[in-house]
């Protein structure tokens, strides 16, 4: 039998078509699924007290746990908090304040606020303690530390000598290199950041953005993961020494959203918070004049579409259903950072003196 060849091709062209719009509905149904997200939250609380005050968090999945805080407390739970290992670190017979934790692989990262500042390794689970980087500069301030994968990362501080503080890491943090300011775009005078939550900085794929405060409050963006970097003004409150943006969270390469205020007016609402959709090029306000005030720590949770937003700050915690457009107050207990499991349902807090896991 013999098969004209324009026959032939248009058959395979339905054959194809087919292919493609049976892949495209499968795709649409497993993603409404995995969308699905309640108008509300009604959450249950199990809360650890822990004898610091905690602002860094690193939350692996739902049942393994580490944290940082001051009085050079540290620990970790690999139960989900049935049980934890705590203890502490002082170097010069002086314990550290931590605001940042990272881990890599089989690694934790712990790096303090202050001068010294001194950037610690463990890979057997803190029985030792290395310090892979030292800064002496008088007015060190380092604020943020994340790991894109097993071997590179990247730590933030305030600006010295008129550029932000940025350590890079490509060999799973044995070492790390300072960048140079000529490497990196000029701070404002006044503008710094914020070490509120240890999220300051986002990173996705080879994605790198810093937030910044105080007078000016900008976005530092590297698409190559440190190797060059452009800022990007937007329009959260900026002028003092306590606004700007406090936290920041990316859902994908292109969807992020920033929140912060004013320390001093927790209350206010306005200006506030701010979302974009173009890597962080441009920022549009959201719920100008309502929704929550001040936040320190904001989450999107995973996949949803980046439509699900939990942020926490002293004020209490709110919740978004819907990508930021209106919020709810789902507890007024008050908290500095939160991480969210990988399941979307489980969520993790810490604040002064305490732990909590939050289900819902």
């Amino acid at each position: 039998m013999k098969i004209r060849k324009k026959g032939f091709y248009a058959f395979m062209n339905y054959i194809f078509f087919l292919t493609i719009l049976m892949i495209g509905i499968s795709c649409t149904i497993q993603n409404k699924k995995s969308y699905d997200l309640p108008p509300t939250i009604d959450p249950q609380f199990a809360e650890y007290p822990i004898k610091c005050s905690i602002r860094a968090l690193e939350v692996l999945d739902e049942n393994n746990v580490w944290f940082a805080g001051n009085k050079g407390m540290f620990g970790y739970t690999t139960n989900g908090g049935d049980s934890w290992e705590i203890d502490s670190i002082s170097i010069d017979g002086q314990p550290l304040e931590f605001r940042a934790i990272a881990t890599a692989s089989e690694a934790v990262f712990l790096l303090n606020v202050g001068s010294p500042a001194y950037l610690l390794k463990t890979i057997d689970k803190a029985k030792n303690w290395e310090v892979v980087y030292r800064d002496n500069h008088p007015d060190v301030f380092y604020d943020c530390m994340k790991f894109w994968d097993d071997q590179n990362g990247i730590a933030m501080g305030d600006p010295i000598d008129g550029c932000l503080s940025i350590l890079l890491t490509s060999d799973g943090g044995n070492s790390w290199r300072k960048l140079d300011c000529a490497e990196l775009p000029p701070t404002m005078y006044g503008e710094a950041a914020f070490a509120a939550s240890n999220t300051n900085i986002s990173l996705l794929e080879n994605h790198a953005w810093i937030a910044t405060g105080g007078a000016k409050a900008r976005i530092f963006h590297s698409p190559d993961r440190g190797k060059s970097w452009e800022v990007f003004d937007t329009p959260i409150q900026q002028g003092g020494k306590m606004t700007g943006i406090f936290t920041m969270d990316f859902y994908d390469e292109n969807r992020g959203i920033i929140f912060g205020g004013n320390w001093e007016n927790q209350d206010e609402n306005t200006g506030n918070k701010a979302i974009t959709s173009d890597e962080g090029k441009t920022w549009i306000l959201l719920t100008d004049g309502s929704g929550p005030g001040y936040r320190s720590c904001v989450q999107y949770i995973p996949n949803a579409d980046g439509r699900g937003i939990i942020a926490v700050g002293i004020p209490g915690i709110s919740y978004s259903s819907n990508g930021g457009k209106t919020w709810q107050e789902i507890d007024q207990t008050y908290f500095y950072t939160i991480r969210i499991g990988p399941s979307g349902k489980v969520a993790w807090l810490a604040g002064k003196n305490k732990i909590a896991k939050m289900i819902f």
